[in-house]
C-alpha cells in the first residue's frame, strides 16, 4: 500500500514525517506539486540514508510559494486531477501532501483527493501549538467524511500529552510516532525515529 502525508497546517511536518516513514519502511518518495522553491523532495534526498529509496520528480513545480491553484494561474497553467499518474515503481510509495488537506489544487479539487485517486492510506501529522487541538479534529473529520483509509497520528513538537490524550479519544486512531523538538534535524534523527516507528509499525 502506499501512503499520503497529510498535515493539519502547512508547518505541521510533513516532509520530516516523510522521510522517516521512507527510511522505515524502505519507500521511496514523491510530492505531487511542490509551489515554490527550495522543494521538500531535496529536504527529504539530505535526510534520508537509505540509497535504495528513489525520489520521484514533481507533478507540478510551481514557481510561487502559495496555495497550488494561485500558484498554477500565476504560471499560466491548470492543474486538473486526472493529471497525476503514480510514477512507475514496484516499490511502496510515501506521497507527501502540500499544506493542509483541504487547500485547492483548482476550483473543484483538494489536495487531500490525491490520496483517493491513489487509493492511498493516509497518516495524519498534528504539530502541537495553541489551537491544534480543533485543527486536528477538524481535519480527520474531514478526512471521515471522505471513508479515507487513515493508518494513524504522528504527533510532532513539544509534548503535550493532555492534548495528545484528547485528540485519540475523539479520533480513536493509533498514535504511530511521537516526534521530540529536536534542535537539529538531520539524517541520525530521521534513522532514530525510523527506528522507533519500524517497531510500532504492523
Amino acid at each position: 500500500m502506499d501512503y499520503f502525508v497529510t498535515g493539519i497546517d502547512t508547518d505541521s511536518g510533513k516532509t520530516l514525517v516523510s522521510a522517516i516513514f521512507c527510511e522505515a519502511l524502505d519507500a521511496d518518495y514523491w510530492k505531487p506539486v511542490q509551489a515554490g522553491a527550495p522543494g521538500d523532495s531535496d529536504t527529504v534526498r539530505a535526510l534520508i540514508s537509505n540509497p535504495k529509496i528513489h525520489i520521484h520528480k514533481e507533478a507540478f513545480f510551481l514557481k510561487t510559494p502559495a496555495s497550488p491553484h494561485a500558484a498554477a494561474k500565476l504560471d499560466g497553467i491548470s492543474i486538473k486531477l486526472s493529471d497525476f499518474k503514480r510514477p512507475t515503481s514496484d516499490r511502496t510509495l510515501i506521497i507527501e501532501g502540500a499544506g493542509g488537506c483541504l487547500v485547492p489544487l483548482n476550483d473543484n479539487d483538494f489536495v487531500i483527493d490525491l490520496a483517493a485517486h491513489f487509493n492511498a492510506g493516509v497518516i495524519l501529522v498534528a504539530d502541537l501549538y495553541l489551537g491544534s487541538i480543533n485543527h486536528t479534529l477538524l481535519t480527520w473529520r474531514e478526512l471521515s467524511s471522505r471513508k479515507l483509509n487513515v493508518k494513524g497520528i504522528v504527533f510532532n513538537g513539544r509534548s503535550n500529552p493532555e492534548s495528545e490524550r484528547i485528540i485519540l479519544h475523539h479520533t480513536k486512531l493509533p498514535c504511530l510516532l511521537r516526534i521530540e523538538q529536536e534542535k537539529k534535524i538531520d539524517k541520525h534523527i530521521v534513522k532514530k525515529y525510523s527506528a522507533l516507528l519500524k517497531s510500532a509499525w504492523s
